[in-house]
């Protein structure tokens, strides 16, 4: 019997864990719960910085993507409705216009503007109403009948928000220039650049200046003449 009992204590013994390895048992499980805490936030920073990056460049995309397809669709001066492509225009009907008046083939007809697919756009920088913004906003101005009488107001589009800056330059198949009138050269350009400098933190150094983004456009389109090719054949 007491056999019996003695092998028993020593069976209960034998099934039971010790101090020793409790803590052992319980250093390793936080081990692996830190670790696993460590992996689990960085993976959720990096979607919120992922996220935000991807926000931050869609307008930008967009803004880009917008003027290229307005400068690609340029029309050649001279027509019924087209004006002419001065950089330093006289007179600027648009507040804040930084830009040309470019005169584009790329409207698009709806039901609510009786108007074909010709427009003229322009862009301005205005400043952001937004509390604490950094730099002004990048707005389209669309004008769509060209045969008004009258001066027309522009349609606004919001483009992009902390723009510093927007130039253009033209090239003339040699070297770019900073201007380009029509009514003098009376072509157009063999390709417009556009750079577009964003607005930083004013604490930032001089050397995280942002640099500008630049969009290069062939301009495909040149003004039709009545000269006769020298190899017409003649009869």
């Amino acid at each position: 019997m007491i056999l019996l009992r003695q092998h028993n204590i020593r069976s209960r013994r034998a099934l039971a864990f010790t101090l020793a390895e409790l803590l052992i048992a319980i250093s390793i499980f936080a081990i692996v719960l830190a670790a696993m805490n460590t992996v689990l936030f960085s993976a959720i920073h990096l979607r919120e910085r992922t996220t935000e990056a991807v926000e931050k460049a869609l307008p930008v995309e967009f803004a880009l993507a917008t003027i290229k397809h307005d400068l690609g669709n340029l029309v050649a001066p001279g027509g019924t409705l087209s004006g002419s492509l001065q950089s330093t225009p006289t007179t600027n009907t648009t507040p804040n216009q930084i830009s040309p008046d470019f005169y584009c083939n790329n409207g698009t007809p709806e039901a609510s503007y009786p108007w074909g697919d010709m427009q003229k756009v322009s862009y301005s920088l205005v400043p952001s109403v937004g509390r604490g913004a950094m730099g002004k906003d990048l707005v389209r101005n669309v004008t769509r009948n060209l045969l008004a009488t009258t001066e027309q107001t522009p349609m606004q589009q919001w483009l992009l928000s902390g723009v510093e800056s927007m130039t253009f330059n033209y090239y003339d198949g040699a070297e770019w220039a900073e201007a380009w009138d029509t009514t003098t050269q009376t072509n157009l350009p063999s390709a417009i650049k556009v750079q577009i400098q964003m607005s930083q933190d004013k604490n930032a150094g001089a050397l995280a200046r942002i640099s500008p983004l630049e969009l290069v456009i062939p301009i495909d389109i040149q003004p039709a003449t009545n000269s006769l090719s020298t190899n017409t054949v003649t009869q």
